[in-house]
This record gives C-alpha cells, sequence and structure tokens, in this order.
C-alpha cells in the first residue's frame, strides 16, 4: 500500500471530513471492532490503521453499492468507466437514468461519475460544474490508481445499509468503537428526504446515553447540539474548509464523546 492513505472513493463529497481526520485518529480509544454509523466519504476509515473488525453503514444505497463494487469488483467498474468521457451530455442522460434500472456495477459507475462531475460534490440537486482551465474530476486513468489502493483498504470491511439505531443495536458490544458523522444542525434534509431530521439528534443521544461500546461523534458546534448532548465529553474545533465558491470557509466543530478527550 502506497505512504500515503488511500482516497476515498468519494472525495469531495459534501460535508466529507478529510480536513478532520489528523484531530479524530489521535483521539480514537482501543478497541477492537470499528463502526462507521454514517460513513460518506469514509474518511476517517481510509485514514486509520485498520481494526480487527470494521463495519461501515450509510442508508444511501448508491453509497453502499459503490463500496460494495469496489471492494469486489473494481476492475469491471474501471472497464465501463474507461467508457465515458466528461460531458455535459452524458451527465445529464445519467442523471435522468433511473438507479434501480441499472446493474449494481453500472449503477456505481453511475454514481461516481455524477458525484465527481456535480457542483460542490452535493448528493440531492445536483448540476455539472464548469471546470474551465482544469482537468475534469473524472478522469479514468486516474481513478485506476485511486481505486486500487482504496479496494486493498476496503477488503476485509463489512458494508451495511441500516438505519443508524439499527446499525448501533447491532455492532454495540463493550469492544466496540463508533465514529458518527451525522448531517450538520440546519442541514438535515442536505442528503435527500426522511435521511435524518432534527428529531433524530435527541433520539441518537438517547441511544448513546446507554451502550456498552465508545463512541465520538463530529458535528457543527452550536447550542442546540451542546444542549442535546448534554453530560458528554465535548472538545471544540476550528477548521477551514474549502467551498463551491472558491476560497476558505471557517468552521466550529464540536468533538462528543462518552470517554474523556484530550487536545
Amino acid at each position: 500500500m502506497a505512504n500515503s492513505p488511500p482516497a476515498s472513493p468519494l472525495r469531495g463529497w459534501f460535508g466529507g471530513k478529510s480536513r478532520l481526520t489528523s484531530t479524530l485518529i489521535p483521539l480514537i480509544p482501543a478497541h477492537h471492532c470499528y463502526a462507521e454509523v454514517f460513513a460518506g466519504a469514509a474518511w476517517l476509515l481510509f485514514h486509520k490503521s485498520p481494526s480487527r473488525t470494521e463495519a461501515l453503514n450509510d442508508i444511501n444505497t448508491d453509497i453502499i453499492n459503490l463500496y460494495r463494487v469496489v471492494q469486489n469488483h473494481s476492475p469491471e467498474l474501471l472497464r465501463l468507466a474507461e467508457q465515458m468521457l466528461p460531458s455535459r451530455d452524458e451527465y445529464q442522460r445519467l442523471q435522468a437514468t433511473p438507479p434501480d434500472s441499472l446493474t449494481d456495477i453500472q449503477r456505481a459507475v453511475r454514481f461516481l461519475y455524477l458525484h465527481r462531475l456535480s457542483f460542490g460534490g452535493r448528493v440531492i440537486e445536483q448540476s455539472c460544474a464548469s471546470r474551465r482551465n482544469r482537468s475534469p474530476r473524472f478522469n479514468p486513468q486516474k481513478l485506476m490508481l485511486e481505486l486500487t489502493d482504496s479496494r486493498q483498504r476496503l477488503q476485509g470491511v463489512m458494508l451495511e445499509r441500516l438505519p443508524y439505531g439499527d446499525f448501533i443495536r447491532r455492532y454495540d458490544a463493550d469492544d466496540t468503537f463508533f465514529y458518527i458523522d451525522p448531517p450538520y444542525w440546519g442541514c438535515e434534509g442536505t442528503y435527500g428526504k426522511a435521511i435524518f431530521s432534527r428529531d433524530d439528534f435527541s433520539a441518537l443521544a438517547t441511544q448513546l446515553r446507554g451502550i456498552k461500546g465508545k463512541f465520538l461523534l463530529s458535528i457543527n458546534d452550536v447550542p442546540q447540539i451542546r444542549e442535546i448532548f448534554d453530560g458528554f465529553h465535548t472538545l471544540p474545533v476550528k477548521l477551514r474548509y474549502s467551498v463551491p465558491s472558491g476560497g476558505n470557509q471557517r468552521a466550529n466543530e464540536l468533538l462528543i464523546a462518552n470517554y474523556p478527550l484530550y487536545s
């Protein structure tokens, strides 16, 4: 495996935590089972050292299907990707294609293509991004190099598509560590309808108060979140995120855990 961590196939994912991994990794406690509740781009899994048992979960069918295809059918995915060129016409054709009408491999390529070429890596309300004087983000040659490392890292990882509460119940044990990266407060609808509501923050906090394992949660630092998760250990973190319009944006992140956190 390369000296640098493998890249997530969903690099550029809206809300991805690539800039936070260097802060999170030293805070991971001893564990046997690593379980990621809201996988998304799964940046922490791709950057940390492998655990004895690992599981990624996301309710988004396209995300889990992509990881499963990368894990088990990377050559077939790449052969299909090599036939596709970045263009607005192709983007719109794929956007109009119902994903349920495709094979798993075709669906994975469609999702990856739309994600890579979408403005800001958005999940819904996607539009094709213009990249004047820059190479397109969907590049089959570069994709082959990226997916080689991604495929190796995903070997042995359990892939689940469960509601967050069911996933936590299934994997909870004394030696489990949950990393939890829910939608930001105020951005609940960004990832699709009925995926995660504002009431789910309270439901999640209630469930986490009764688990056997340890958890680390990252979220935007707002008073409502501090109130809902009152009683847990917290650590505020300041970050800079790149934004679609260019430049950087400051963000106040709050880390929440059921064990002591040290900066």
